[in-house]
């Protein structure tokens, strides 16, 4: 138990900020599920979202919440491409330079 008031006073700001966290916590991991499960680019935006707020509030680090951008675009990704429309044929890349006669 603390026993200065500095440290009771610490002590309840840790505790009103521990809530907080858990709470964006349990948000962002029950965005995260839903987004994988539908695989809707609605539910993934709006998980993406929310790894960014909680990556600005420093409840998550900033590379972890990168990491979780990441996956969930790719679901995106997936997604557009088994939607697309039919394949088209790629064309050859040129390299500008003139070729000797």
């Amino acid at each position: 138990m603390p026993v200065t008031k500095t440290a009771k006073r610490a002590l309840r700001s840790s505790k009103n900020k521990e809530s907080v966290n858990r709470l964006i916590m349990t948000k962002l991991e029950i965005a995260i599920r839903n987004a994988r499960k539908s695989k809707t680019s609605q539910k993934i935006i709006s998980a993406i979202s929310l790894a960014d707020k909680a990556a600005k509030k420093k409840v998550i680090h900033k590379n972890k919440a990168a990491r979780i951008k990441a996956q969930l675009a790719k679901l995106l990704v997936k997604k557009s491409e088994n939607q697309s429309s039919p394949k088209t044929r790629k064309t050859k890349k040129t390299t500008g330079r003139k070729t000797a006669k």
